[in-house]
C-alpha cells in the first residue's frame, strides 16, 4: 500500500514537472518575440492595425513552430526508449551473462555484500520484464515515457505560446496609435516578464529576484533592439 502511494507521488511530480518545463519554454517565448516583434514595427509605422496584423499573423506561426518542436522532442524521448529497450530485451536473451554482471555491478555499488548481490541479482532475473525495467531505469536512467507525452507538450507550448504572445499585443487592440499603444505594451510585458521570472526562479531554485530581473532585462534589450533596428532602417 505504501508502495503504491509513494509511486503515485512520483509519477504526479514527474508530471508537474513536464507541465512546468513547457509553461515555461512557451511563455518565455510568447511573451518576448511578439513584444520584441510589436515594438520593431511601431518605431517604423504608426498604425496599430499593421501590428495587430503582422502579430496575431506571428503568434499563430509561432505557437505551431514552438509546439511542434515540443511534439518532435516528445517522440524522439519515446522512439529513443523503445530502441534501448529493444536493445536490452536482446542483451538480456542473448548476453544474459553480462548482463548479470552489470546487476551484479550495480547492487556492489550500492553497498550489498556479495551473498547480497548475488541473492538479489538471482530473484531480479527470474522476471525478464521486471530485469529489463531494472536495467533501463538503473543502468540506462531511462524512465518510461508517458505515450501522450509529445501531444501534451506540443498543447502546453502552444496555449502558453498564444497566453505569452497576447499580452504584449494587447494595447494594440485598443490604442489607434502604435507609438502610444508601445508605451502600455512596454509597462505591460515587462511587469509579467518580471512576474513570470520571479515564479519560475521560485519553482527552479534560483534567486527569485535576480531571476525575475534577468527574464525582464532580457525582453527589455530584445524589444529594444527590434525597434532601434526599425527606427535605424526608417531613417
Amino acid at each position: 500500500m505504501d508502495t503504491h502511494l509513494h509511486h503515485d507521488h512520483v509519477e504526479s511530480h514527474l508530471q508537474s514537472s513536464d507541465l512546468l518545463r513547457d509553461v515555461v519554454i512557451g511563455m518565455s517565448d510568447g511573451l518576448t518575440v511578439p513584444f520584441a516583434l510589436a515594438a520593431g514595427l511601431s518605431g517604423a509605422i504608426d498604425s496599430s492595425n499593421i501590428v495587430v496584423i503582422a502579430g496575431i499573423a506571428e503568434i499563430a506561426a509561432g505557437s505551431i513552430a514552438m509546439g511542434l518542436g515540443g511534439y518532435l522532442a516528445g517522440k524522439t524521448e519515446q522512439d529513443h526508449y523503445q530502441s534501448e529497450l529493444k536493445r536490452e530485451y536482446d542483451e538480456v536473451e542473448n548476453l544474459r551473462h553480462r548482463e548479470i554482471a552489470e546487476t551484479k555491478e550495480f547492487f556492489a555499488n550500492i553497498g550489498l555484500s556479495e551473498s547480497l548481490q548475488n541473492q538479489a541479482t538471482e530473484e531480479i532475473a527470474k522476471d525478464k520484464d521486471r530485469w529489463v525495467e531494472f536495467m533501463m531505469k538503473y543502468e540506462l536512467g531511462l524512465d518510461k515515457p508517458d505515450p501522450k507525452r509529445a501531444t501534451k507538450s506540443a498543447l502546453n507550448i502552444g496555449i502558453s505560446y498564444i497566453l505569452g504572445g497576447i499580452i504584449p499585443l494587447s494595447p494594440y487592440f485598443f490604442i489607434a496609435s502604435s507609438t502610444e499603444a508601445l508605451k502600455i505594451s512596454v509597462i505591460a510585458t515587462l511587469i509579467c516578464l518580471f512576474i513570470f521570472g520571479y515564479f519560475k526562479s521560485r519553482i527552479t531554485g534560483v534567486n527569485p529576484l535576480w531571476g525575475a530581473l534577468k527574464v525582464t532585462l532580457i525582453g527589455a534589450l530584445a524589444a529594444g533592439a527590434a525597434f532601434g533596428v526599425a527606427k535605424l532602417i526608417e531613417s
